[in-house]
Protein backbone atom coordinates (compact mmCIF):
# COMPACT_ATOMS: atom_id res chain seq x y z
CA UNK A 1 0.00 0.00 0.00
CA UNK A 2 2.82 2.39 0.94
CA UNK A 3 4.59 1.72 -2.37
CA UNK A 4 1.37 2.43 -4.27
CA UNK A 5 0.91 5.76 -2.50
CA UNK A 6 4.49 6.76 -3.29
CA UNK A 7 3.96 5.83 -6.95
CA UNK A 8 0.78 7.93 -7.14
CA UNK A 9 2.52 10.88 -5.47
CA UNK A 10 5.44 10.71 -7.92
CA UNK A 11 3.06 10.35 -10.87
CA UNK A 12 1.11 13.42 -9.73
CA UNK A 13 4.33 15.46 -9.56
CA UNK A 14 4.96 14.66 -13.22
CA UNK A 15 1.55 15.91 -14.40
CA UNK A 16 1.60 19.47 -15.72
CA UNK A 17 -0.93 22.12 -14.65
CA UNK A 18 -2.28 22.07 -18.21
CA UNK A 19 -2.95 18.34 -17.95
CA UNK A 20 -4.68 18.80 -14.59
CA UNK A 21 -6.83 21.47 -16.21
CA UNK A 22 -7.75 19.09 -19.02
CA UNK A 23 -8.70 16.43 -16.48
CA UNK A 24 -10.74 18.91 -14.45
CA UNK A 25 -12.65 20.06 -17.52
CA UNK A 26 -13.45 16.46 -18.42
CA UNK A 27 -14.36 15.36 -14.89
CA UNK A 28 -17.67 13.54 -14.44
CA UNK A 29 -18.26 14.62 -10.84
CA UNK A 30 -17.82 17.81 -8.83
CA UNK A 31 -15.50 16.03 -6.39
CA UNK A 32 -13.20 14.89 -9.19
CA UNK A 33 -13.26 18.35 -10.78
CA UNK A 34 -12.26 19.94 -7.48
CA UNK A 35 -9.50 17.40 -6.87
CA UNK A 36 -7.95 17.86 -10.31
CA UNK A 37 -8.18 21.65 -10.08
CA UNK A 38 -6.45 21.70 -6.69
CA UNK A 39 -3.69 19.43 -7.99
CA UNK A 40 -3.12 21.83 -10.87
CA UNK A 41 -3.07 24.90 -8.64
CA UNK A 42 -0.60 23.31 -6.20
CA UNK A 43 1.69 21.97 -8.93
CA UNK A 44 5.40 22.73 -8.64
CA UNK A 45 5.58 23.17 -12.40
CA UNK A 46 5.43 26.69 -13.91
CA UNK A 47 1.88 28.02 -13.86
CA UNK A 48 0.94 30.80 -16.26
CA UNK A 49 -1.88 33.19 -15.42
CA UNK A 50 -4.26 31.84 -18.07
CA UNK A 51 -3.97 28.27 -16.81
CA UNK A 52 -4.26 29.50 -13.22
CA UNK A 53 -7.44 31.41 -14.02
CA UNK A 54 -8.97 28.42 -15.79
CA UNK A 55 -8.06 26.07 -12.94
CA UNK A 56 -9.65 28.48 -10.47
CA UNK A 57 -12.76 28.52 -12.66
CA UNK A 58 -12.93 24.72 -12.54
CA UNK A 59 -12.59 24.87 -8.75
CA UNK A 60 -15.37 27.46 -8.68
CA UNK A 61 -17.64 25.25 -10.80
CA UNK A 62 -17.07 22.29 -8.49
CA UNK A 63 -17.88 24.33 -5.39
CA UNK A 64 -20.92 25.94 -7.03
CA UNK A 65 -22.30 22.54 -8.03
CA UNK A 66 -21.87 21.40 -4.42
CA UNK A 67 -23.76 24.55 -3.36
CA UNK A 68 -20.81 25.86 -1.39
CA UNK A 69 -21.59 29.37 -2.55
CA UNK A 70 -19.43 31.37 -0.14
CA UNK A 71 -16.33 29.40 -1.16
CA UNK A 72 -17.33 29.53 -4.82
CA UNK A 73 -17.60 33.31 -4.66
CA UNK A 74 -14.23 33.64 -2.96
CA UNK A 75 -12.53 31.55 -5.64
CA UNK A 76 -14.21 33.36 -8.55
CA UNK A 77 -13.42 36.73 -7.01
CA UNK A 78 -9.77 35.71 -6.59
CA UNK A 79 -9.67 34.65 -10.23
CA UNK A 80 -10.92 38.05 -11.44
CA UNK A 81 -7.75 39.64 -10.06
CA UNK A 82 -5.62 37.72 -12.57
CA UNK A 83 -6.99 39.84 -15.41
CA UNK A 84 -7.76 36.80 -17.60
CA UNK A 85 -11.38 36.53 -18.79
CA UNK A 86 -12.25 38.93 -15.98
CA UNK A 87 -15.76 39.54 -17.31
CA UNK A 88 -16.57 35.80 -17.38
CA UNK A 89 -15.19 35.34 -13.88
CA UNK A 90 -17.21 38.31 -12.60
CA UNK A 91 -20.29 36.55 -13.96
CA UNK A 92 -19.26 33.42 -12.06
CA UNK A 93 -18.80 35.44 -8.87
CA UNK A 94 -22.21 37.05 -9.44
CA UNK A 95 -23.95 33.67 -9.68
CA UNK A 96 -22.39 32.52 -6.42
CA UNK A 97 -23.27 35.75 -4.62
CA UNK A 98 -26.83 35.67 -5.93
CA UNK A 99 -27.26 32.03 -4.93
CA UNK A 100 -26.03 32.99 -1.46
CA UNK A 101 -28.62 35.77 -1.25
CA UNK A 102 -26.20 38.70 -1.55
CA UNK A 103 -28.06 40.65 -4.23
CA UNK A 104 -26.03 43.88 -4.14
CA UNK A 105 -22.74 42.01 -4.39
CA UNK A 106 -24.06 39.96 -7.31
CA UNK A 107 -25.30 43.02 -9.21
CA UNK A 108 -21.95 44.71 -8.63
CA UNK A 109 -20.15 41.79 -10.27
CA UNK A 110 -22.58 41.84 -13.22
CA UNK A 111 -21.98 45.55 -13.78
CA UNK A 112 -18.23 44.94 -13.60
CA UNK A 113 -18.60 42.19 -16.22
CA UNK A 114 -20.42 44.60 -18.53
CA UNK A 115 -17.69 47.23 -18.08
CA UNK A 116 -14.76 44.88 -18.56
CA UNK A 117 -16.13 42.55 -21.21
CA UNK A 118 -15.10 42.82 -24.87
CA UNK A 119 -17.60 44.23 -27.34
CA UNK A 120 -18.77 40.80 -28.49
CA UNK A 121 -19.76 39.79 -24.93
CA UNK A 122 -21.06 43.13 -23.68
CA UNK A 123 -24.65 42.50 -24.80
CA UNK A 124 -24.70 39.20 -22.91
CA UNK A 125 -23.53 40.86 -19.69
CA UNK A 126 -26.13 43.64 -19.93
CA UNK A 127 -28.81 41.02 -20.61
CA UNK A 128 -27.70 38.94 -17.61
CA UNK A 129 -27.89 42.03 -15.43
CA UNK A 130 -31.35 42.84 -16.81
CA UNK A 131 -32.51 39.27 -16.23
CA UNK A 132 -31.47 39.39 -12.58
CA UNK A 133 -33.14 42.77 -12.05
CA UNK A 134 -36.31 41.46 -13.73
CA UNK A 135 -36.50 38.52 -11.30
CA UNK A 136 -36.05 41.04 -8.47
CA UNK A 137 -39.02 43.08 -9.84
CA UNK A 138 -36.76 46.09 -10.35
CA UNK A 139 -38.30 46.77 -13.74
CA UNK A 140 -36.99 50.28 -14.45
CA UNK A 141 -33.39 49.17 -13.93
CA UNK A 142 -34.05 45.93 -15.80
CA UNK A 143 -35.42 47.82 -18.82
CA UNK A 144 -32.35 50.08 -18.86
CA UNK A 145 -30.00 47.07 -18.88
CA UNK A 146 -32.09 45.26 -21.52
CA UNK A 147 -32.03 48.33 -23.76
CA UNK A 148 -28.24 48.27 -23.63
CA UNK A 149 -28.27 44.55 -24.44
CA UNK A 150 -30.46 45.22 -27.47
CA UNK A 151 -28.16 48.04 -28.58
CA UNK A 152 -25.06 45.82 -28.40
CA UNK A 153 -26.74 42.59 -29.49
CA UNK A 154 -26.13 40.69 -32.72
CA UNK A 155 -27.19 37.05 -33.16
CA UNK A 156 -29.04 36.92 -29.82
CA UNK A 157 -30.80 40.26 -30.32
CA UNK A 158 -34.25 38.59 -30.77
CA UNK A 159 -33.93 37.19 -27.23
CA UNK A 160 -32.94 40.56 -25.79
CA UNK A 161 -35.77 42.35 -27.61
CA UNK A 162 -38.33 39.82 -26.38
CA UNK A 163 -37.02 39.97 -22.83
CA UNK A 164 -37.20 43.76 -22.93
CA UNK A 165 -40.84 43.48 -24.02
CA UNK A 166 -41.50 41.12 -21.09
CA UNK A 167 -39.93 43.59 -18.67
CA UNK A 168 -42.05 46.41 -20.07
CA UNK A 169 -45.24 44.35 -19.77
CA UNK A 170 -44.36 43.44 -16.18
CA UNK A 171 -43.94 47.16 -15.45
CA UNK A 172 -47.42 47.81 -16.85
CA UNK A 173 -46.12 49.50 -19.99
CA UNK A 174 -46.69 48.89 -23.69
CA UNK A 175 -43.68 47.23 -25.39
CA UNK A 176 -41.63 49.68 -27.43
CA UNK A 177 -41.75 47.35 -30.49
CA UNK A 178 -44.50 45.28 -32.12
CA UNK A 179 -45.05 42.28 -29.86
CA UNK A 180 -46.14 39.93 -32.62
CA UNK A 181 -43.02 40.64 -34.64
CA UNK A 182 -40.84 40.23 -31.56
CA UNK A 183 -42.36 36.84 -30.72
CA UNK A 184 -42.08 35.64 -34.32
CA UNK A 185 -38.42 36.67 -34.52
CA UNK A 186 -37.58 34.81 -31.32
CA UNK A 187 -39.42 31.63 -32.31
CA UNK A 188 -37.45 31.58 -35.57
CA UNK A 189 -34.05 32.28 -33.98
CA UNK A 190 -31.75 29.62 -32.47
CA UNK A 191 -31.74 31.53 -29.17
CA UNK A 192 -35.49 30.86 -28.95
CA UNK A 193 -34.79 27.20 -28.28
CA UNK A 194 -33.01 27.61 -24.96
CA UNK A 195 -33.57 30.44 -22.49
CA UNK A 196 -35.89 31.87 -25.13
CA UNK A 197 -38.55 29.39 -24.08
CA UNK A 198 -38.65 31.01 -20.64
CA UNK A 199 -39.29 34.40 -22.27
CA UNK A 200 -41.75 33.06 -24.85
CA UNK A 201 -43.68 31.22 -22.16
CA UNK A 202 -44.15 34.32 -20.07
CA UNK A 203 -45.00 36.48 -23.06
CA UNK A 204 -47.63 33.90 -24.03
CA UNK A 205 -49.03 33.95 -20.50
CA UNK A 206 -49.15 37.75 -20.50
CA UNK A 207 -51.14 37.68 -23.76
CA UNK A 208 -53.60 35.07 -22.42
CA UNK A 209 -52.30 32.20 -24.58
CA UNK A 210 -52.15 29.74 -21.70
CA UNK A 211 -51.72 26.57 -23.76
CA UNK A 212 -48.69 28.06 -25.53
CA UNK A 213 -47.36 29.29 -22.20
CA UNK A 214 -47.53 25.79 -20.75
CA UNK A 215 -45.83 24.30 -23.79
CA UNK A 216 -42.93 26.74 -23.71
CA UNK A 217 -42.41 26.70 -19.94
CA UNK A 218 -42.58 22.93 -19.64
CA UNK A 219 -40.00 22.66 -22.43
CA UNK A 220 -37.77 25.20 -20.65
CA UNK A 221 -37.97 23.30 -17.35
CA UNK A 222 -37.25 19.95 -19.01
CA UNK A 223 -34.22 21.34 -20.83
CA UNK A 224 -32.72 22.98 -17.76
CA UNK A 225 -33.35 20.06 -15.43
CA UNK A 226 -31.97 17.65 -18.02
CA UNK A 227 -28.74 19.63 -18.37
CA UNK A 228 -25.72 20.12 -16.10
CA UNK A 229 -26.45 20.55 -12.40
CA UNK A 230 -24.59 23.88 -12.43
CA UNK A 231 -27.04 25.24 -15.02
CA UNK A 232 -30.09 24.28 -12.95
CA UNK A 233 -28.60 25.94 -9.87
CA UNK A 234 -27.74 29.10 -11.82
CA UNK A 235 -31.28 29.31 -13.23
CA UNK A 236 -33.05 28.59 -9.94
CA UNK A 237 -34.92 31.91 -10.12
CA UNK A 238 -36.18 31.26 -13.65
CA UNK A 239 -37.23 27.72 -12.73
CA UNK A 240 -39.18 28.98 -9.71
CA UNK A 241 -40.92 31.67 -11.76
CA UNK A 242 -41.77 29.18 -14.52
CA UNK A 243 -43.32 26.73 -12.07
CA UNK A 244 -45.34 29.52 -10.46
CA UNK A 245 -46.63 30.63 -13.86
CA UNK A 246 -47.53 27.05 -14.78
CA UNK A 247 -49.64 26.87 -11.64
CA UNK A 248 -51.42 30.05 -12.70
CA UNK A 249 -52.18 28.58 -16.13
CA UNK A 250 -53.85 25.62 -14.40
CA UNK A 251 -55.97 28.03 -12.36
CA UNK A 252 -57.14 29.70 -15.59
CA UNK A 253 -58.73 26.46 -16.85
Amino acid sequence: MKATLIFVAVENLQVTPEEWLKRAMGAKTANARERFARHGLSSRAPLDRTTQAMLLRQLYLAQFEQQRYVEAHRVANEATELGILADVLHQDAARAALANGDVDLALGHMRAAARKGPADRRSFHHWTLGSALFLLHRYTEAASAMNRAVRWGTKDKPLYQAHLALVQLAAGKTPSADLQEIVHALTEAPCGQGYGRFVLGHLAYASGSFEAARRYLEAFIRKVEGGPAVQALALAGELAMSRATLEKTSDEN
